[in-house]
């Protein structure tokens, strides 16, 4: 799944189980890039260990697009931040001591070397340190670089309402495309929650999530009236009162409509 920092999903693919998680990358990340680019934005890509692949790298790299991807730990990264593996000396703090390096590495499979920051964090009562390493292109220091990837963590509550609020994963059909087309179903039902929220709600429910304004919201009870010339739309004032609902229909009427 690919998303957007608003949280929109811009595309999604369903996978066999024996294939590894990045498989037919290409044909999911490639033309979104291309479409976002064409629309005069300027395009920068994170993601996790199961997308370091060389290959990837140079795609990226050739259409100009920055990035910031984990890569797993081995003997020849952890050698180079040697000198950072021990821990401080004195009584250890209860806060967190992290520490941060950026290098140039080459894999056996890169055709150049590329920049590697590296995070090491000592934690109190933990015996060793936590390590991570990201390659990347980007031109920002260290920490920056480490706090632009880690908002990488927001797609997992997007993934976790698509989960709950959709069942994006509920995927019990017999026949493979039968279940991919039900996934990009259940997609298209995941971007208009997130687009009524990101647009239409009021700024004091505005951090809702899918499923509560699905179950205080869209599934309120109502009755609809019709009269000879016009209906009476009456709803309960459970969680959507007049002036929520008021609100949202002015919002709604405010938006620009595309041309063509």
């Amino acid at each position: 799944m690919l998303f957007h920092r608003e949280g929109d999903c811009l595309a999604a693919k369903l996978r066999p189980a024996n294939v590894h998680s990045a498989d037919d990358w290409e044909e999911l990340l490639l033309p979104e890039i291309e479409r976002q680019q064409k629309l005069g934005k300027e395009v920068v890509f994170r993601a996790d260990a199961a997308f370091a692949k060389p290959e990837i790298y140079e795609a990226l790299e050739k259409r100009g697009v920055r990035y910031a991807i984990r890569i797993p730990a081995n003997d020849s990264l952890e050698r180079d931040i040697a000198e950072l593996l021990t821990r401080p000396l004195g009584r250890p703090s209860h806060r967190p001591v992290v520490w941060y390096k950026s290098f140039l590495y080459r894999a056996e499979s890169w055709k150049k070397a590329r920049r590697v920051v590296a995070k090491v964090e000592f934690h109190f009562a933990e015996l060793f340190p936590r390590v991570g390493f990201i390659v990347t292109n980007l031109e920002t220091d260290s920490r920056a670089v480490v706090r632009f990837y880690n908002k990488r963590g927001t797609a997992e509550p997007w993934i976790k309402e698509g989960k709950q609020a959709v069942k994006i994963t509920r995927l019990s059909c017999h026949r493979f495309r039968s279940n991919a087309v039900r996934l990009w179903l259940s997609v298209i039902a995941y971007n208009l929650g997130n687009l009524w929220r990101r647009l239409v709600l009021p700024r004091r429910i505005g951090n809702w999530s899918l499923t509560s304004l699905q179950q205080r919201l869209v599934k309120t009870g109502g009755r609809l009236i019709k009269y000879a010339r016009y209906y009476w739309l009456l709803l309960a004032e459970g969680h959507l009162t007049r002036r929520l609902f008021g609100s949202m229909v002015r919002r709604i009427a405010a938006l620009r409509v595309p041309t063509g």
